[in-house]
């Protein structure tokens, strides 16, 4: 099998058009959301829109589990009780409703930021979190997948020490994965640059986390360096990480099989087309 790989693409005029949007990019793999990412509210799916999307994507000859959707970006899993909280969970019970309704299997999601009040708070309201939105939604068909953030001050899950913690307090481990950022990886220390780097990087994310937990990868060059916990996404081999590093990514054993999303700009530099040619010429 080739490697699968896309983009986050958009459902402006109905969910069934992103099928007709990866397509046209030439995706074998694609994001969306399931919403308005930047409200609260969300407008209930359209059974019609529902069955479109399903037949579309059917057809499309993209498979079933190379297609994830991403939580919006106003909740906060990880915060402190109260309204805000509420909200979040919610919205993640929402989310789990809508990709088991729309038969996606993946649903990634930001881990959110204490506020301050500590990562052990964090951790525990992350897991709570998490818990009660699969309860409320019975159960829920999509695995939840963990993303690894860029390391800011009071976020959770910017180590592999923490996406293993949380994976080790959730109570049905075969529900739950990672999706691992590389823009985010190496803004929070994880060094990209270079192969025998990849292999260090990755070894150790399989001694700490396991790889068999690694389902799906966001692949996006840095506009910051090592370490500054920026959260700048940059085109394919255009960023801090650079092309050697992504190429050795890519081709790594435990990443070949994974579907792989492209969150990069479009700019005057270059647009999806560009960036997906560029990853496919990476491929060995």
């Amino acid at each position: 099998m080739g490697i699968r790989v896309g983009f986050h693409v958009s459902i402006a005029g109905g969910i069934s058009n992103s099928v007709d949007n990866a397509k046209k990019l030439g995706c074998t793999a694609f994001q969306i959301f399931s919403r308005n990412p930047r409200g609260w509210a969300a407008k209930p799916l359209a059974p019609d829109d529902v069955q479109l999307f399903k037949s579309k994507l059917a057809t499309s000859g993209i498979e079933k589990n190379s297609v994830i959707v991403h939580m919006p970006y106003l909740p906060n899993l990880s915060g402190p009780d109260g309204e805000f909280y509420k909200k979040s969970v919610e919205t993640l019970t929402g989310e789990i409703q809508r990709c088991s309704a729309l038969g996606i299997p993946y649903l990634v999601i930001h881990l959110g930021s204490h506020m301050g009040k500590g990562q052990a708070s964090g951790l525990s309201q992350l897991v709570k979190a998490i818990e009660s939105a699969r309860v409320k939604s019975d159960g829920g068909a999509p695995m939840v997948l963990l993303e690894n953030n860029a390391g800011q001050k009071n976020c959770i899950g910017g180590n592999f020490e923490e996406l293993r913690t949380i994976l080790d307090k959730l109570d049905d481990p075969k529900k739950f994965g990672v999706c691992i950022d590389t823009c985010h990886l190496f803004v929070s220390g994880y060094d990209l640059r270079t192969k025998a780097e990849v292999d260090k990087t990755l070894e150790k994310f399989d001694n700490v986390v396991g790889l068999k937990e690694l389902k799906f990868i966001h692949l996006n060059d840095s506009k910051g360096p090592l370490g500054s916990n920026l959260d700048r996404h940059e085109h394919i081999g255009l960023g801090s990480i650079g092309s050697e590093g992504l190429a050795a990514f890519l081709n790594h054993r435990a990443i070949r099989g994974l579907p792989v999303i492209m969150e990069t700009p479009i700019d005057e530099k270059r647009g999806d087309e560009q960036n997906l040619q560029v990853v496919l010429g990476m491929v060995k």
